[in-house]
């Protein structure tokens, strides 16, 4: 058996339970992929992308529903080496990837303020336009079940209010195009242990910016740190992961202080009386 195909089985068979069904669950539950939709999968060159290009070939091979997609890698300015390696892992899986340059980390070169905020927004224009040109009405980014978890307590911890990753989204600037996350249930851990069993060696970080400019203690390590903080909540209460994204869609609204929505605050003092 080829490879790429021990690849696919193991995804099928070997994680049935752990990657494909909660796939399918993501998309089923949060409506992700529509008869006709055109889809442009984008591939950064680490696990979790190559994962979700590889659930939605299956998809797309054994589905009822008719839809197109397109693989697409940006480049914003890899190393030879990593850009090597993102081309060899798409033959080894054979997904047929389209790759297009930027010159995203030139431009944040000598930005001293915020880089990686500003190489966040240009990579997501970048990939919009990508789709816009390639007729894609939706975009699938790789984040799975630990990014959804993780980014609400940041939200929490440093940003002083309950939000979380949505598991789809309409774009505000591009019309027309919505931005979809299939592996919205699939744990991290499952990831990884696909990759072991099949012997897969992905980029983790590619960005020689950061490699050349920031050190453990700054901002980078905050969603490290969120990380090692659940493990640590983890040792005493297995399903405290479970409990925080259940929590998410089991807000009760008579005991928040108040609620924010397209920008407009309400308190909870507005109904209070009415009662």
């Amino acid at each position: 058996m080829e490879k790429f195909k021990e690849i696919e089985r193991s995804i099928i068979k070997t994680y049935r339970k752990e990657i494909w069904s909660k796939f399918i669950k993501g998309v089923k539950n949060y409506k992700l992929i529509e008869e006709h939709d055109k889809i442009m999968v984008c591939i950064s060159g680490g696990k979790d992308s190559f994962l979700l290009a590889k659930c939605i070939q299956e998809l797309k091979r054994h589905s009822i529903k008719n839809f197109d997609v397109c693989y697409v890698v940006m480049d914003p300015g890899y190393s030879k080496n990593n850009r090597k390696r993102i081309l060899d892992n798409g033959k080894l899986l054979n997904i047929p990837i389209q790759i297009f340059k930027t010159n995203i980390f030139d431009a944040v070169e000598n930005v001293s303020s915020s880089p990686c905020y500003l190489c966040a927004r240009m990579r997501r224009g970048y990939l919009y336009s990508k789709a816009q040109e390639l007729g894609c009405n939706k975009i699938a980014l790789g984040h799975h079940f630990d990014d959804v978890i993780e980014t609400t307590l940041l939200s929490m911890f440093y940003g002083s209010e309950i939000k979380t990753m949505m598991p789809k989204l309409h774009s505000e600037n591009f019309k027309g195009l919505e931005l979809i996350r299939p592996l919205y249930l699939v744990k991290e851990k499952s990831i990884l242990a696909w990759c072991n069993l099949n012997n897969l060696q992905f980029l983790n970080c590619a960005c020689h910016f950061t490699e050349n400019h920031f050190s453990i203690n700054d901002g980078t390590s905050k969603r490290k740190e969120i990380k090692e903080l659940i493990k640590k909540l983890k040792e005493t209460n297995d399903n405290v992961d479970n409990n925080i994204f259940k929590s998410l869609d089991n807000i009760n609204l008579n005991c928040v202080l108040g609620t924010k929505k397209n920008s407009k605050y309400k308190s909870f003092l507005e109904d209070y009386d009415k009662k």
